[in-house]
């Protein structure tokens, strides 16, 4: 039996964090919702919908998700796949099944949810996302040759690989560095198309001129990095 976690960083998602998990399918053993200091009620209806609550002070994507897998590094029981899923309700988290099943039946080490244009909710991705994403994987392309079209934050990836990718982007690039990473190792690799949809409340990445900077700046330097390993 295929043993499956998810984790979901959230900050101030009080909002939409529940539906999220009521929409988790069951066959999942444990949903992880790591609270990012969150300044209004995601903790308490994390925990009333039925997923375990972690809290990291620190803001930053990335820091949540490494609380979320030093948790799991502690526990007596490993998942064989993580699943990770934003906690804003923008994704559709019934379609998990989807993801995992690349891993589960043609042993695929690593499956993006690609965020497709034709399933996509008119206005769910701002200019700078899309533009953001398509140079991004335009230059894995030319750098690695990968076939990434996505940086969707929807994914799933075998935990024993996930420890061997040793994750350490505290903010921004956690998405751009796991799929560096993963090239970089030679894993296997698969994009299912997924269903997007605006939203709710504000992001705090693509939802500020800030967060967008400060985005496209941490996924270039993630690449260029790489690009010269």
């Amino acid at each position: 039996m295929t043993t499956i976690k998810v984790i979901i960083p959230a900050y101030n998602e009080g909002k939409s964090i529940a539906l999220v998990i009521e929409k988790i399918p069951k066959e999942v053993d444990e949903v992880i919702v790591v609270n990012n200091n969150s300044a209004d009620d995601t903790a308490a209806n994390a925990a009333n919908a039925g997923a375990t609550v972690l809290q990291e002070n620190r803001k930053g994507y990335g820091y949540a998700c490494l609380k979320g897998l030093d948790y799991i590094a502690n526990s007596k029981i490993k998942p064989d796949i993580i699943v990770f899923l934003d906690g804003d309700y923008s994704d559709y988290p019934e379609e998990l099944t989807k993801l995992v099943k690349p891993i589960i039946e043609y042993d695929i080490d690593f499956v993006i949810g690609s965020r497709v244009k034709e399933l996509r909710e008119d206005g769910s991705m701002t200019p700078q996302q899309i533009f953001g994403n398509w140079l991004a994987t335009s230059l894995m392309a030319i750098m690695f040759k990968s076939t990434f079209t996505d940086l969707g934050p929807f994914r799933a990836i075998k935990y024993n690989k996930l420890v061997v990718l040793n994750m350490e982007d505290k903010t921004y690039g956690w998405t751009v560095e796991m799929q560096l990473k993963a090239l970089k190792a030679k894993m296997s690799y698969a994009e299912i198309p997924v269903r997007y949809k605006k939203r709710i409340g504000i992001s705090k990445v693509s939802g500020t001129v800030k967060g967008s900077v400060m985005a496209g700046v941490k996924i270039l330097t993630w690449i260029f990095k790489y690009s010269f390993k």
